[in-house]
């Protein structure tokens, strides 16, 4: 599957008619769509450049753009709940996602986050994702293969539990991304594989979680005080006089947790709380 450039046999191709209904095709040679407005042959879009506009036999236009990346999260089977672009975009740049990073994250659930943070690694970096459960696996390793052609070679996906993970299962790492239910569990292993100055990232739905996850990180005692917050993302309807906020938002999916780790034996300050009159 290409980026850019003309259209190709094996591109997955969004259509969108008038009323911004969207149809997900994989062009074929020879092959034709039907919507409710007539057959859509994929020769009329191969060899066309992204923005086209392609007729139905009936007289339907619909445009006609690759996949990005976030139209693939946002349509892809899933086994678990994705994590939502929003979020996905604090966690690479709070986390500091850079070219020829190794990576660890847990749980792998639908493939998501691992598609996102392959794509910022890069080929010299390195994914690694652990799942507990196989059904989830499965789901993951068919969705990042449909996004980059295949199996990418610099991700390692492990069916296993995390909490009994140690450095020597998967070397120092640069980052450590957990998305489950209990990762305040986790922190020993965290801390055993988490190169110092390295981040520390965790996605939880909960208030009771986050409380859990962050008495947890400030136990431990060899992390940075650890931050906390939510994003909401909310659209605007622009039509002349007629601009409002839309409706409806992208409101709390999850909290967001950083830390970082501190060099072996050092004690941070203590932050100090103003004092209240």
């Amino acid at each position: 599957m290409a980026y850019s450039g003309p259209f190709q046999a094996g591109d997955r191709v969004q259509l969108t008619d008038a009323k911004r209904r969207h149809f997900t095709i994989t062009l074929l040679e020879g092959e034709s769509f039907f919507t409710h407005k007539g057959e859509i042959r994929h020769s009329d879009i191969i060899g066309q450049d992204e923005g086209t506009v392609v007729r139905s036999s009936a007289g339907g236009e619909y445009l006609c753009f690759r996949h990005l990346l976030v139209d693939h999260v946002l349509s892809m089977p899933r086994g678990a709940a994705v994590i939502y672009p929003k979020d996905a975009a604090q966690i690479l740049i709070e986390g500091d996602i850079f070219p020829g990073a190794t990576v660890l994250e847990a749980g792998a659930g639908s493939g998501a986050l691992s598609s996102w943070l392959l794509r910022a690694v890069g080929e010299r970096g390195r994914v690694i994702s652990y799942e507990v459960r196989e059904d989830h696996i499965d789901y993951a390793r068919d969705n990042v293969a449909t996004i980059m052609g295949g199996h990418p070679a610099n991700w390692d996906l492990r069916l296993g539990d995390f909490r009994s993970v140690r450095r020597g299962d998967t070397g120092e790492v640069d980052r450590v991304i957990l998305d489950m239910l209990e990762p305040w569990e986790m922190l020993e292993t965290v801390r055993d594989v988490l190169i110092p100055g390295g981040v520390f990232m965790t996605y939880v739905a909960t208030v009771p979680q986050l409380m859990k996850v962050m008495e947890g990180i400030r136990e431990q005692g060899c992390f940075t005080e650890p931050r906390a917050w939510e994003s909401l993302v909310r659209e605007w309807k622009v039509e002349g006089l007629a601009t409002r906020p839309e409706h409806r938002m992208n409101a709390h999916t999850a909290f967001l947790v950083w830390t970082r780790r501190l060099a072996d034996g050092v004690v941070a300050p203590r932050p100090q709380r103003r004092a209240r009159k």
